[in-house]
């Protein structure tokens, strides 16, 4: 018998919202993450999350791929800006207030269709670390080394209900972190109880080796959940589904990812509701979001002293 009746699965739509909602006209800009590092105000950039969800969400985006969690140790890395600081106790402290604001407080009731959205915690893991500051380069250190300095904020993104984390193209002493399943199903879903979805970053399973962009049972094997795959998607899925019924992708995998997914979905009400936040375009730019901007510019600006 088949049965043709049942509840549509929702699409997620998310965007690199990372210091506002830099991809709509009108939308207000914040200061890049290395500055707001400098204003040493944790209440700021929490204000700023919310602002910035804020302007995602009223052009009916429910995700934003924000904040980045890399704690820069080598000046040389392209990427250095993205970083709160190369102190992980603040990276720790900024993490925490970034989620809720962009989140809202778990348990608060219904805050994320009222002007919040998704977070994603990336780029798991030590992506400020890499070897002599090579972008998507060979992050060399101890366990120790990678836990105390580059995995704090994770910590605290997780406490503060964090749904996705994104994989980091970099690799952990030789090893891809796309197909780490050492890191991301036994530490960031074991250990570390992590339940939202992972996802990885635009094409990077393609990058493990033996993979392509069309075709990776490995990231999916190592515990990502969601692939981004912009343009090889076809044959990724195609792939998949073959890997699946042959069983090279265990089913419990599929559940897992699955069951992740579904839960994000749910949790952002998406099943209930069309996005009623969307179309609320006063919020982009507004003067109370811009005048939060000129604050965090003034805030941020640092006097350097010649000493000779």
């Amino acid at each position: 018998m088949l049965f043709r009746s049942h509840v549509p699965i929702p699409l997620i739509v998310g965007i690199d919202s990372v210091h506002g909602n830099s991809n709509v006209k009108s939308a207000t800009i914040f200061p890049h993450n290395v500055a707001l590092g400098a204003t040493r105000d944790a209440g700021l950039v929490r204000r700023i999350a919310a602002a910035t969800a804020q302007e995602t969400a009223a052009v009916g985006i429910d995700w934003a791929f924000a904040p980045t969690l890399a704690v820069p140790q080598d000046k040389r890395w392209g990427r250095t800006y993205e970083g709160f600081a190369e102190d992980p106790t603040l990276v720790r402290q900024y993490a925490r207030e970034f989620v809720l604001g962009l989140q809202g407080t778990p348990g608060a009731g219904r805050t994320i269709q009222q002007g919040h959205v998704a977070a994603s915690a990336k780029h798991f893991l030590g992506d400020g670390g890499t070897s002599e500051g090579i972008d998507q380069g060979d992050t060399r250190v101890s366990e120790a080394d990678l836990i105390k300095t580059h995995a704090q904020g994770y910590i605290a993104a997780i406490d503060a209900g964090v749904m996705t984390v994104m994989v980091s193209y970099s690799s952990w002493n030789g090893q891809k972190m796309h197909g780490n399943r050492s890191l991301i199903t036994d530490v960031l879903k074991g250990r570390m109880g992590f339940q939202g979805l992972v996802v990885s970053d635009w094409n990077g399973h393609g990058q493990l080796p033996g993979c392509t962009k069309r075709n990776c049972p490995d990231a999916y094997n190592a515990g990502i959940d969601m692939i981004m795959a912009p343009d090889g998607w076809k044959g990724l899925f195609d792939n998949t589904v073959a890997q699946v019924r042959s069983g090279v992708i265990p089913m419990g995998r599929v559940d897992d990812a699955v069951r992740r997914i579904l839960r994000v979905k749910l949790k952002l009400g998406l099943f209930e509701s069309p996005r009623p936040w969307e179309g609320r375009l006063e919020r982009l730019g507004s003067p109370e979001h811009r005048a939060l901007a000129r604050e965090a510019v003034r805030k941020s600006l640092v006097l350097l002293k010649n000493n000779g």
